[in-house]
This record gives structure tokens, sequence and C-alpha cells, in this order.
């Protein structure tokens, strides 16, 4: 089979495996810092915040009580069908972009586009969704020391309703503490990946040692008669593009139940693949960064679930609170004095997600622009100095800001899951694509079980992605819009391969 990767229409020319690595070299490379540990220690960041200190109230409140747990597990193992096929390109192709990259050299320029957009949305909505939640875990922590912050500008001008779509006005001004968090990690961001990934390790490892305590004095606490009924929404909850079509809904028409809470639940696993950005600053990708990818994301999936066990096992999951559910269980159960503790945790948890999450956007920024696809001169450009690529992560900095400083957490979380979904579906493909394109082709981490990891892992993908709200799929295709219009008008004109093609 021909490796030519030029096929009869520009707009799918594929990037050839040497091209990539060739343009990693030189001036504009990245400085290559970071071990296993580190990257272990990102993907972790990345994924143990907002999901466990947060989104687990909610979902086994509302959507799955005890058997959240298996949602847990479900979600868990659809990340790692994907996992297994990012660290096979992790290897292949250690240099940014993630995979923009992985889409580039299988499918071609417009699919690598498309999936580049949607990458920089992933992030960049995820990233204001964790500033935001930082926010109110940030205010809990100070309250319990005499600190308010005036209301003013304590939240997000706006308050959205999701029952019937709407803004209402909440009366503040602004978030200001979501926007002095995304400022001061834009500038750790723009120091240096070595005082990120120090940084990070840091508030790691804070946060761990604050799961480990709910998990452990938690355990003590638990009642077993809290987890009956187990699934008391049931054990389905799916739909198909916003048609129900097996399980309970709830008032608002939504499903809810067991595959409900994984379609749900997955923005708590947001973040793993955010390993893969790092590959071409890792000092050995072809080991390390599988190593990181599968660590972490096995490491955070058993934490997860024993997190749930134990909160529904304290507190009957109809009395969970909802906004800080870790925290004012132990009050619950009569230990006010963890709460403070916890919630100091959170901020730490927390703050290291929004470092990782704000680190990978400009990461697909610089791949995107060394391409031609954006201004070179903005988004490619790499500081003397420091090494990192400046310029758009204060662009990523400023738009994070934006969104996080005025508009509230449940608008931010609505296009988190879909975009990632629609990310491991690309990538779960390409690799088919890659096996059978270029079985040649060296690969020092091979994906295990081809065709069935990555089948599997497109089919679990999707089966999520159409349990979600449909309104979710109308913001992904109106940003995807936007995107096409960029790429037209823009992209298509300034793309080195189509020059080199032409």
């Amino acid at each position: 089979m021909s490796n030519d990767p030029r096929p009869d229409s520009p707009l799918f020319a594929r990037k050839p495996l040497a091209l990539l690595l060739e343009e990693a070299k030189g001036e504009n490379r990245l400085r290559r810092v970071l071990g296993p540990v580190q990257l272990t220690a990102l993907g972790v960041g990345a994924i143990i915040g907002a999901g466990i200190f947060v989104a687990t109230g909610a979902a086994a409140h509302n959507i799955a009580g005890p058997s959240l747990m298996v949602s847990y597990v479900i979600a868990g193992i659809t990340c790692i069908f994907a996992a297994l096929c990012y660290a096979e390109f992790a290897a292949m192709v250690p240099v940014a972009g993630s995979a923009y990259t992985y889409a580039y050299a299988t499918l071609g320029e417009l699919f690598a586009w498309i999936i580049g957009w949607d990458l920089i949305l992933e992030y960049g909505v995820s990233s204001a969704a964790v500033a935001t939640g930082w926010s109110a875990y940030f205010q809990s922590a100070v309250s319990n020391i005499g600190i308010h912050i005036p209301k003013l500008v304590s939240e997000s001008p706006w308050k959205y309703d999701p029952a019937t779509g709407h803004f209402a006005s909440t009366g503040a001004v602004m978030n200001l503490p979501a926007l002095i968090i995304v400022a001061i990690i834009t500038a750790i961001l723009v120091k240096g990946i070595q005082e990120s990934a120090t940084f990070n390790g840091v508030m790691v490892a804070i946060k761990v040692a604050a799961v480990l305590f709910v998990i452990g004095v938690g355990a003590f606490f638990i009642n077993t008669t809290n987890w009956h009924p187990f699934a008391p929404f049931g054990w389905t909850g799916i739909s198909f593009f916003g048609h129900h079509v097996a399980g309970q809904v709830d008032g608002g028409g939504a499903p809810i139940g067991t595959m409900a809470g994984a379609a749900i639940i997955f923005f708590a696993y947001i973040g793993f693949d955010s390993v893969s950005t790092h590959a071409e600053e890792a000092k050995n990708p072809q080991r390390d960064v599988p190593i990181g990818i599968i660590v972490s994301l096995v490491v955070c999936t058993f934490l997860y679930i024993a997190v749930v066990a134990v909160l529904t096992g304290m507190v009957k999951f109809d009395h969970l609170d909802i906004n800080a559910p870790v925290s004012i269980a132990f009050r619950q159960n009569g230990m006010p004095w963890a709460e403070g503790l916890i919630a100091t945790a959170g901020v730490a948890g927390i703050t290291s997600v929004l470092l990782v999450m704000m680190l990978s956007g400009p990461r697909v920024f610089l791949a995107m622009a060394r391409d031609g696809l954006l201004p070179k001169a903005t988004f490619g450009d790499v500081h003397p100095k420091f090494r990192t690529p400046w310029k758009s992560t204060m662009l990523v900095g400023c738009f994070v800001g934006i969104l996080a400083g005025f508009l509230p957490i449940d608008a931010l979380l609505h296009l988190a899951n879909i975009g990632t979904l629609l990310a491991f579906v690309i990538v779960c493909a390409a690799v088919l694509i890659m096996r059978k394109k270029h079985p040649e082709a060296e690969r020092p981490f091979r994906c295990p079980w081809v065709p069935f990891v990555p089948v599997m892992g497109v089919l679990s993908c999707l089966m999520l992605m159409f349990s979600l709200p449909v309104a979710n799929w109308w913001r992904l295709i109106a940003w995807l819009a936007l995107g096409f219009v960029i790429y037209f008008f823009y992209g298509k004109k300034h793309s080195v391969m189509r020059k080199q093609n032409a």
C-alpha cells in the first residue's frame, strides 16, 4: 500500500511522520524536562479536581445514586480504550499537538483542523469551568476564617437555568477570584514548563493526601443501609440525540440512571489526554508518555470509585450536598473540623487541574501554527528564554479569564464532555487507519488487542455522546462551524502541506 501522503484532495493531505519529527527540532523545539513521575503527576493533576470534589455530589444526588460507582467504572473503561490508543500515537509521534497531530498524520488536514479546533474548545471551556469551581471552593475555605468575598465580585453576573435554557441576573458584576487565579496560572505557565510541573507536583501531593484522608477516615463512618436502593434511578438512562431510548427521565426530560451518570460524570476524567500534549517536553517520550497516560488514568479511576463508595455510604444519596459534597459529608457525620481541611485541599486540587488544562491549549495552538493553519508569529512563537509558547498562553489566559469571570459553571460545562468524546472517537479511529495504512511504522508502544480496543473505544464514546442532551450537539456544531469559517478563509490558504504539495 502506498505511503504517499498526498491524496486526490488537498483537504485530506496527510502529514508524513518523518516531517512531524523533523519539525520538532531546532529553535522552536520545546525543552525536554519531564520524566514519567512528572507526566503521571500532570495526568493525576488534570483528572482529580472538580470532578471528585464537586461533580460526585450532584451526579449521585440527581442522576445515579450509589450506582454512581458503576458509572465511574463505565466511564473509566471508556477512557482506558481511548488511553491505549492515545499512548500508541504519543509514542510514535512525540511532538506537541496531541490528537490534532495524530489526526494530521492519519486522516488528513481537514480532520486535523476539526480535532484541533475541538481541543481548543475542550481545554478552554474546561479551564473556565474549573476556574469557576475553584472560586467557589476558595470562598468556602476562606469563609471558615471569617473572610467573605463581597457578593458584587463573588460570582458570575448571570445564572443559568438548565430547565429553561435562559440566563437570569445574579446582581454580581464578575467572579473576581476566578479571574485572579486564571491570571496567576497564566503567569506561571509563561515562566516555564519545569516551574509548572514542580508547582503541579506540590498541588497533586496535597489533594491526593486529602482524597486518601477522605477514603481512610470516611470508611469508618459508612452505613451500608445508605447504599439501598443501589440504583434508585435505574441502570440505564440512555438517549439518542435527545430522544429517550431506555430508563427514566427527570422533570426536564433528561435521562437519569447509571448509564446517564457515566455520560455526565465523564467530565471528571477530562485531562488524562492532556499528558500526550506534552510529549515534546518528555525526556523519553516513547516510554514515559504511555506510562503517564495509563498509570494516571488507572490510579484516578480507583480513587473515584472509592470516594463515591465512602460518600454514598456516609450520607444517603439524596442528602448529599451538590456544591461541596466531600467536605459537608464530614460535617453531617459530626466532624466539622474536617470540613475546612478538605475545602482547603479542594482548592489545591482544583488549582492543579486548572494548571494542566491551561498548559495544554497553547501546545495545540503551537502545532497548528507550525502547519500554517494559524498565524505563526502569534501562536507559534516560542519564548527565547523560557522556551514556552508565551503569546498563545497569554491569549488562552485572556479567553479563559473572560469565560470564568462572566459565565456560570452550568453553562461552561455543557460543551466539555461532548468535545472530549469527539476527540477520543477520532483518535481511536485513527489507530485503525494507521495500522492499515502504515503497518511498517515503528511503534514503541502498541495498543493491545487491535481492532477490539479501538472499535470499542469508538462505540463506547459514541454511546456516551448520544446520551448527552441534544443541546450539547447544537453547541458543538456551532463551534465547529466557526472553525470551518476560519479554516477556509485563513488556514486553507496558508497551509504548509498544501504549499508543499502544490
